[in-house]
């Protein structure tokens, strides 16, 4: 079974790095992580009054990052440097992923009384982003499961 019961699960809890470097990570994360949102923004401007495909994307994308990250540290323990997930998660993903744009979009949209896509972007957002953590989750678990088993199927006893 792929899945582990939660009491097998580490506890949550802060990492074992002092605060310091916990916030360095994060910060150097999150300027990383904004870089590549702006440039996907620059390079892919939204058509005015048009449902903002590239903030849907980033953010979607964001997610599904988000759930390999938390398979591959938390479930597994497979990178357990403590400053990974900070500087990964809260920085890089969280620099990345921009919901207060999202937020900003969906405003525009009812300001210019652009029901259907203010109301279409809304929805989807939200679905496709929980969608895209649980895809993210499941596929990462499945490559990690059939690399595991692979390593054992091919060994031959003499």
């Amino acid at each position: 079974m792929s899945e582990q019961a939660p009491d097998e699960l580490p506890e949550p809890g802060p990492p074992s790095a002092s605060q310091p470097r916990v916030l360095g990570a994060v910060a150097a994360g999150g300027a990383l992580g904004a870089l590549a949102r702006y440039a996907a923004l620059v390079r892919w401007p939204a058509a005015e009054g048009g449902f903002p495909w590239t903030v849907f994307v980033v953010n979607v994308t964001g997610c599904a990052l988000i759930g390999v990250l938390m398979v591959v540290t938390v479930e597994r323990g497979r990178v357990t440097h403590p400053l990974l997930r900070p500087f990964l998660g809260v920085g890089v993903l969280g620099g990345f992923t921009t919901f207060s744009t999202y937020a900003a979009d969906v405003s525009g949209l009812l300001v210019r009384q652009e029901l259907p896509t203010a109301v279409a972007y809304m929805a989807t957002t939200v679905v496709a982003a929980l969608a895209a953590v649980w895809a993210g989750a499941v596929v990462t678990r499945r490559l990690l499961d059939r690399g595991a088993r692979g390593g054992r199927g091919g060994e031959r006893t003499a």
